[in-house]
């Protein structure tokens, strides 16, 4: 009875000191929270006034008490502590913190599916043409640039480039497109047409005619380019013009070069040695009675009366026969009926037809038609004549677009782009050359005009059919080159001798009719044009 009130009177006093107990205080103590609250109890005793000491049998019954106390002690303890307990740590904390993590990945996936997004649109963005984007549109004589230019042009410029390429077949072609009559009534010029592109080819004899139609216009601030200071003088001399045509020093700049080739003499070396005839080296072999009935030539009033010139000594360029040349104008037109009897075609088409299938034994052309005809032969031998040959150049002229009075021709709106200065500068580089030196394109670049002819290493001309010919690289020896002309316009009166030669050739010879009809036609259309303009 004394025990169980002493529990009591324990259990009693314990839970009176539980009652002040702070649980927030303990809220997020380890498990070995009854541990600490016994201790916290132990040394609250401590702090109890001392009691006097008592006896044996006081002693074992207050130890068996204790022992009583603190059996329920533990019971009441542990009853507390359970029910004060916080809930376990990972409840509260873990899965919120797992959650967050789970969700920060979510966000981060999201992000960078965004920004890939957003990548990808400015990328479409920047391959769109809008107004920043520069063109340049181009149309060229076909085969008369190498194929790797437009691509490697590309690749030199800004991805803002808009570039396109169109080729014709002819230079006339490209002429005719550029004197295509236009009225406001049409206003539109397709975007096809020539007059569209911002530079186009022409021939360096359809050059004075289309000054004084007023087809092409100048390149401005030509003069102050790089491409331009580096060109040798006789492309300066040469692509100045008045507005009439004429080669004129105080002139404007028309046209900047690409590429220049020259008249050459192509014959069968089997069928010389066949009939042990020497070689052909120079204009008066043409002459010779066994070639008779042998010869096709270009039909060209100025190649035809120009091959004379040279045959007597003179130029090409002849602005006064009776004064420059030896014997005046009757002996011109004696040699020139001598020729017409020697050659069997005159046509600028199918004179190289004749010469492969065997109907002629030598051909008369521009290097650019002939080289690559005869290398598809065999036994046959290519030269420029000692005496010199009349040179050819393919040039770059800017449609003069600028004149007709609408905003739709083609892609051109307000003139011609501003990229035709690097165009003309590209197509100059000393790389450009290399197509030309390697025979992928038949010609030569315009810095080998004043420059001594380099021959390709051995290694880069290695089992490809090497060519019986006197030119190197495309360019004739320089004794030779020395002796070679552009040609010049020609002036009216000039014109009027070039008439007279025609009319009073003798009307006989084989396929000389055609001859006549052809070239004199030609002049009249000449005489023509000159006079209307």
């Amino acid at each position: 009875m004394a025990l169980a009130v002493s529990v009591c009177r324990s259990c009693v006093c314990f839970d009176a000191r539980l009652s002040n107990f702070n649980p927030i205080k303990h809220k997020y103590k380890s498990s070995n929270f009854p541990l600490l609250m016994l201790h916290d109890d132990a040394k609250s005793s401590r702090q109890l006034p001392l009691t006097p000491t008592p006896n044996k049998k006081s002693l074992l019954l207050g130890f068996s008490a204790s022992t009583l106390v603190f059996l329920g002690l533990g019971l009441c303890l542990c009853s507390s502590a359970s029910a004060l307990r916080p809930l376990p740590r990972h409840s509260l904390q873990l899965h919120p913190q797992k959650d967050q993590r789970v969700g920060y990945k979510s966000v981060a996936a999201e992000e960078e599916e965004d920004d890939e997004k957003l990548e990808a649109a400015f990328e479409i963005w920047k391959s769109k043409s809008f107004a920043l984007s520069v063109p340049l549109s181009i149309v060229a004589l076909q085969g008369s640039i190498p194929p790797s230019w437009p691509k490697d042009f590309i690749s030199s410029q800004s991805r803002r480039l808009k570039f396109q390429t169109k080729f014709r077949p002819t230079l006339e072609d490209i002429f005719a497109h550029l004197c295509v009559p236009f009225t406001k009534a049409k206003g539109n010029i397709g975007p096809s047409s020539a007059l569209a592109a911002d530079i186009v080819t022409l021939g360096d004899s359809w050059l004075p005619f289309a000054i004084r139609k007023v087809i092409i216009e100048p390149i401005t601030a030509a003069e102050h380019q790089d491409w331009f200071k580096d060109l040798g003088q006789k492309w300066k001399v040469y692509l100045r013009r008045n507005l009439n045509g004429d080669i004129d020093p105080q002139g404007q700049i028309w046209a900047a070069p690409y590429r220049w080739g020259t008249m050459v003499i192509a014959y069968k070396k089997t069928k010389f040695q066949k009939h042990k005839l020497p070689p052909i080296q120079d204009w008066a072999d043409l002459w010779r009675p066994e070639l008779a009935g042998r010869i096709s030539m270009v039909n060209s009033p100025r190649e035809v009366v120009g091959a004379v010139f040279k045959y007597m000594g003179a130029s090409y360029n002849t602005t006064d026969i009776d004064l420059q040349v030896a014997g005046g104008r009757n002996a011109v037109q004696q040699n020139l009926a001598l020729l017409a009897r020697q050659v069997q075609l005159f046509d600028s088409v199918h004179y190289l037809r004749a010469f492969s299938v065997g109907d002629v034994w030598v051909a008369v052309g521009w290097s650019s038609d002939v080289l690559p005809v005869v290398r598809r032969m065999s036994n046959v031998a290519v030269i420029v004549p000692k005496s010199g040959a009349s040179l050819w150049a393919d040039l770059w002229v800017i449609p003069a677009a600028s004149r007709f009075e609408t905003n739709h021709i083609g892609g051109r709106v307000r003139g011609p782009s501003p990229l035709i200065h690097q165009w003309a500068e590209f197509c100059l580089q000393t790389a450009r050359a290399f197509p030309f030196k390697q025979g992928v394109i038949d010609g030569a670049s315009p810095s080998a005009l004043e420059s001594a002819p380099v021959k390709l290493p051995e290694e880069l001309t290695k089992g490809k059919p090497k060519l019986d010919t006197n030119l190197v690289a495309g360019v004739p020896p320089p004794e030779i080159l020395e002796r070679c002309e552009f040609l010049e316009p020609l002036s009216g009166a000039t014109l009027l001798d070039y008439q007279w030669l025609i009319d009073n050739m003798p009307k006989s010879g084989p396929g000389f009719m055609h001859m006549i009809e052809y070239i004199s036609s030609i002049v009249r259309k000449l005489r023509s044009k000159l006079t209307q303009i």
